[in-house]
């Protein structure tokens, strides 16, 4: 599954978006993690996100995804909707699986499951699982994505391609083997799921002068970077060789022929940090034990500016139906089991 691109979004989805609900602080908006709506106690903080690109963990993903998007915003989870649709009626092994997984998952993330729905449908040919996030926050603003201010440091934690490679070495371990990748790298890639979760460094950033916060799902770091530059009207500047990469991650870039820039990474946060708060948003991701580099600034302008090798490759427009795990589904459409 991929996106529509921005052109199709502005011509077929964002027309029917409209609301004259006051109490809707901020509604759809592309680029923007989360929804704000006015509540009694202050504000409700809610999200949506669909997982059909995996097959293994993807009740366990579904959840860790859509409460990393509450936690963009500075704000632990607290509730979910869960929805889960199995290809066929005697998936009940299946079923059981991914409940049990998002069970799992829930208790983690410290979330309540508060209602949803199950079911099967024949059109499916792989497993679908979408969850609803909730949040509440009150006394202070929180973080969007809107707010990066030019002379903010540009922070991204644990690497990237972190979920794409883990859901290679899962579902397409035949043909990592075929390309080859070894049990060893398989088991090294598939690791790097544990760590999807980025609640801890999230919350931490936001006490320490975050100014704008994303995690970093489908079109990669890349796509991340220009929502960010786009809906705070900044540019950014960003040096290639300060961007973490994991080795385990490059391996498998290489053997399935990837841009790591562009793959889905799902445990990776990107953080707006004013300079003042540099070092106290360092040592608090130190302490917890998160690895993070500072890999750029804000700056005027428009875009993305990625040095390489001495030479500045300048990206603006925004293609979110780019996604490199999407592209493998297309190349390698028999998965493993």
């Amino acid at each position: 599954m991929s996106k529509f691109s921005l052109e199709v979004l502005k011509r077929c989805v964002n027309p029917y978006l409209k609301t004259h609900d006051p109490d809707v602080i901020m509604g759809a908006v592309f680029g923007e993690d989360v929804a704000l709506t006015r509540i009694e106690a202050g504000m409700l903080v809610s999200h949506l996100d669909p997982i059909v690109g995996a097959v293994k963990n993807i009740g366990w993903l579904a959840v860790h995804v859509a409460c990393n998007d509450i936690a963009t915003s500075g704000v632990p989870p607290r509730w979910i909707l869960l929805l889960v649709l199995v290809p066929h009626k005697e998936d009940e092994q299946l079923l059981d699986e991914i409940m049990r997984d998002v069970g799992r998952a829930a208790s983690e993330t410290g979330v309540s499951i508060i209602g949803g729905h199950t079911g099967y449908s024949s059109n499916l040919s792989r497993p679908l699982v979408a969850v609803t996030a909730l949040g509440t926050i009150s006394g202070r603003a929180p973080v969007c994505t809107k707010g990066a201010q030019i002379g903010d440091h540009i922070f991204v934690t644990k690497g990237i391609a972190l979920e794409g490679t883990a859901i290679l070495a899962y579902d397409f371990a035949k043909v990592a083997w075929q390309l080859g990748l070894s049990e060893g790298e398989l088991m090294e890639a598939r690791q790097l799921m544990t760590g999807v979760s980025i609640i801890p460094e999230a919350l931490a950033l936001a006490e320490h002068g975050a100014t704008a916060m994303h995690d970093v799902t489908r079109g990669g770091l890349l796509e991340t970077l220009l929502e960010i530059a786009s809906l705070s009207e900044v540019g950014m500047q960003v040096d290639a060789q300060r961007i973490p990469i994991q080795r385990i991650v490059s391996r498998f870039a290489e053997a399935f022929q990837f841009n790591p820039l562009t793959m889905i990474s799902s445990g990776t946060l990107v953080a707006t940090i004013p300079s003042e708060y540099v070092e106290s948003a360092s040592r608090s991701l130190v302490e917890k034990g998160i690895h993070f580099a500072d890999v750029g600034q804000v700056i005027d302008g428009q875009g993305v500016d990625i040095t390489q090798q001495g030479q500045v490759l300048h990206y603006q427009e925004i293609h979110c139906e780019v996604d490199e795990l999407a592209r493998m589904w297309e190349i390698y459409p028999r998965n493993d089991p």
